[in-house]
């Protein structure tokens, strides 16, 4: 028979590159889509992989716990371009990472990185998943105000630097009338209902779109610093 037993150990939480041990107590998760259309040059889950991109990015600067990324994603109703959830099942999968990473790693502050526009509902049950997890939540979407229109010059330059770019195919990448996706050029419904939304498929369809390494390097670096100035906050909190 086999037993097991479970020691109590004194952990270092000073080694390696952290910047304050009380670090270890945050967590930073991605949170984007897995399953939409953004053109022929990105692939559909693009905004997953800028959100955990950024989120690693920030943990390996700051030493906090870097918790991986959300699954499903939500979207407005007039917007079918992928895959999503209704926000009550992503709100529920949310507390269910964030019940996990609080049994398993101790954490006791949360930083969500959202790069998925439809996902910003999920602001409104912040006090929900908080109530539901015991843990101090911020949604960082600071990525999504940077970076422009849907498939567009933002997330062209950004996915050029982590590397998911089809280059052979930017090209291609303001055919608006084939790709409705970018810029959210073909959904009207939610250009009338958003003035953001119709200013971004007029800046595609009037200027195009193009691949700007040092635009995407600095919009990533600034989303990076901000999620590592969030991680401060937490700190003071």
């Amino acid at each position: 028979m086999w037993v097991v037993c479970y020691f109590m150990v004194n952990l270092r939480l000073g080694a390696g590159r952290i910047r304050n041990p009380d670090i270890h107590k945050v967590g930073i998760i991605g949170l984007g889509s897995h399953l939409e259309n953004h053109g022929p040059a990105l692939p559909i889950d693009t905004d997953a992989k800028i959100a955990s991109y950024i989120a690693l990015k920030a943990s390996l600067e700051c030493g906090a716990k870097f918790l991986g990324v959300i699954y499903p994603a939500h979207e407005l109703d007039e917007i079918n371009h992928g895959v999503h959830v209704s926000l009550e099942e992503l709100k529920d999968n949310i507390i269910e990472n964030l019940n996990s990473a609080k049994k398993y790693l101790g954490i006791e502050k949360v930083i969500i990185v959202n790069a998925h526009g439809g996902n910003i509902p999920i602001f409104t049950q912040l006090p929900i998943i908080e109530d539901e997890t015991g843990l101090t939540v911020i949604l960082n979407n600071k990525v999504i105000d940077c970076e422009g229109p849907h498939g567009g010059t933002g997330e062209l330059s950004m996915s050029k630097i982590i590397g998911i770019l089809n280059e052979s195919e930017v090209k291609n990448q303001d055919n608006v009338e084939k790709f409705e996706e970018i810029g959210l050029y073909g959904f009207h419904k939610a250009r009338a209902n958003d003035p953001n939304i119709e200013e971004g498929a007029k800046e595609i369809e009037e200027n195009g779109v193009e691949v700007d390494e040092l635009y995407g390097k600095q919009l990533l670096n600034l989303v990076i610093n901000d999620v590592i100035l969030d991680t401060e906050k937490l700190l003071d909190f």
